[in-house]
């Protein structure tokens, strides 16, 4: 099961140090997101499922305002023993880690350019009051998802995490 992963610059640099991302939350393809949307090949659904863990990684900046402000999203292939459903009403895609993941089970990254840093760190700041409901908030939260992901391969990773 293809299962992507929130993280940061920092937690990255600790996993690869580590030589495992430990166990967390994470969103994959989930029949609960099948269902929030009735039409859609895997593909969109696994983009999905991505964007999810992007904003998961906003909250991880929002609770670590010294991390550089770049969403990172990690892709990783887990047995479906390994995962445990937990949906949510906003995160229907979302699921529990029940193990430590090896690095050697990452097959890619996906990680904002640093150009997108200003509108990262403003979504990152507005993300509870989005959630509640903020309009202007809501806006700030968009700005940085218009931003697309760039794909780096496992052997890029330590590069990203310098």
């Amino acid at each position: 099961m293809r299962v992507f992963l929130p993280s940061t610059l920092p937690a990255l640099a600790e996993a690869l140090r580590a030589g495992h991302v430990g166990q967390q939350p994470g969103y994959a393809v989930t029949p609960a997101l099948r269902e929030a949307y009735a039409s859609g090949d895997e593909e969109e659904l696994e983009y999905s499922a991505l964007t999810e863990a992007a904003r998961g990684s906003l909250r991880m900046l929002a609770g670590n305002p010294a991390a550089p402000p770049r969403r990172v999203v990690l892709a990783a292939e887990i047995p479906a023993d390994g995962v445990k459903l937990d949906a949510r009403a906003r995160e229907p895609g979302r699921v529990l880690v029940t193990a430590a993941i090896p690095i050697d089970k990452l097959a890619s990254a996906h990680v904002d350019d640093a150009e997108a840093g200003t509108d990262v760190r403003a979504a990152a700041e507005a993300l509870d009051a989005a959630d509640a409901g903020d309009e202007d908030a809501r806006f700030a939260v968009d700005g940085a998802e218009g931003h697309e992901l760039a794909w780096y391969a496992t052997q890029e990773l330590s590069y990203l995490a310098e």
